[in-house]
């Protein structure tokens, strides 16, 4: 039976392509009866004409190209002002608390230095300045 006419009309129907319908092998008789696409929209919802799930490459895998080979710019270019920022202040937190659980900081000097944490711009200028000071 040449079934050509309903499974276009199925793929119309459904807003898909043609190699997305199947029709079910034991209900062709039923499905070569159809002519109009309330017919085929009924065929479907029973189950005789099926809509197959789209098929292609996840997008999991379609997000490569990231290596260091495919990079331009400098080390941190890479990296929004934001990221940045929180990677710093992230490292200076942590190296203020070990100086303050080691003892080179008492509680008062730790509160003061981490109230003015963004004015420095690296771990190594913030243990110069209690170096110093």
């Amino acid at each position: 039976m040449d079934l050509e006419y309903q499974k276009r009309l199925a793929a119309k129907v459904a807003g898909v392509g043609l190699s997305r319908v199947r029709i079910n092998p034991e209900k062709i008789e039923l499905v070569s009866e159809a002519v109009t696409r309330d017919d085929i929209k009924r065929l479907i919802r029973s189950g005789a004409i099926e809509i197959l799930q789209r098929r292609g490459v996840s997008r999991a895998r379609r997000s490569r190209r990231r290596g260091p080979g495919s990079r331009k710019g400098g080390k941190y270019s890479t990296l929004s002002k934001k990221e940045r920022w929180v990677r710093r202040i992230r490292a200076l937190r942590r190296e203020l608390k070990r100086m303050k659980e080691e003892g080179m900081i008492d509680a008062k000097t730790y509160r003061e230095l981490y109230r003015r944490l963004s004015t420095f711009n690296s771990v190594s200028q913030l243990r110069a300045h209690v170096a110093r000071g």
